[in-house]
């Protein structure tokens, strides 16, 4: 199904009617993909040019009178009204996707190389703790539950840390985002590339229905914004700086001046 309505397929009407498949879920489709191709690209850019590294990545699209927010990593977008701050992503980190990692772990433990347990336990185990009962939690659950702790639970957690201390497999803060596919765990073998997921997730808002004013934005930005200020203290230096400078041509980017001094205070 093309965007304006117009079939691609002829096996489309049918297909679409079962399954209820929206214009909007093309895009968000399309931009699935996109993250994909664009990971496979860099990945063999640097694999062809021996360099390593990698990013998270957030893209807005507008298109068709709705606004489309993929994210792939810990950035973060908002939109800023006059009576209201909407989260328009989710971050990816360790600890808000530790049962999908678990469930890789648990479906593939060769993964793991043998260095690594999947389960969860409130703190690092030590040798002192074998026989004893921990809490402890697997992939398949989201409270807690006792087990007796034996010689396999000792090795270092897939999951460690709390907050922004949170690693995957001591070594990533990021669960998901693009390239890293090179990236092994410290002297080991056991590449994180597997656990590191490129796709994004995509939230759609309905612009036309909100009556958007001029002053009302969309804020994008990395954690090394959100990291220093909430949610709630952006949207009061996006307040405060819009309304005062409305002849400014670049005032919707200006308005971050006063933002880094606060920071850097």
């Amino acid at each position: 199904m093309h965007l304006s309505g117009r079939c691609v397929c002829p096996s489309d009407p049918q297909f679409v009617e079962e399954k209820g498949i929206r214009t909007e879920d093309l895009v968000i489709g399309a931009l699935e993909s996109a993250f994909q191709e664009c990971d496979e690209v860099i990945g063999r850019e640097l694999e062809a040019s021996g360099q390593v590294g990698g990013c998270t990545a957030l893209v807005a699209v507008s298109l068709q009178g709705k606004l489309y927010v993929a994210n792939a990593g810990d950035s973060r977008a908002i939109l800023v009204r006059r009576d209201e701050v909407r989260v328009l992503s989710s971050e990816f980190t360790p600890e808000t996707e530790r049962q999908r990692i678990q469930q890789l772990a648990f479906v593939y433990p060769e993964l793991l190389a043998g260095e690594f347990t999947r389960l969860e336990f409130p703190r690092r185990l030590k040798g002192d703790d074998l026989g004893q009962k921990v809490l402890f939690r697997d992939h398949h659950m989201s409270g807690w539950s006792y087990k007796r702790v034996e010689k396999a639970d000792l090795k270092y957690p897939l999951i460690h840390g709390q907050g922004r201390q949170a690693r995957l497999l001591g070594t990533l803060a990021v669960s998901r985002g693009l390239g890293d596919h090179q990236l092994r765990v410290l002297d080991t073998n056991i590449q994180l590339k597997p656990f590191l997921l490129s796709v994004p997730q995509v939230t759609v808002l309905d612009v036309d229905q909100l009556e958007l004013q001029e002053e009302d934005v969309v804020v994008m930005a990395t954690d090394g914004l959100w990291d220093v200020l909430s949610n709630e203290q952006v949207a009061w230096l996006v307040r405060s700086f819009l309304p005062g400078n409305r002849e400014d041509p670049h005032r919707y980017c200006s308005c971050w001046e006063p933002a880094w001094a606060w920071v850097e205070k």
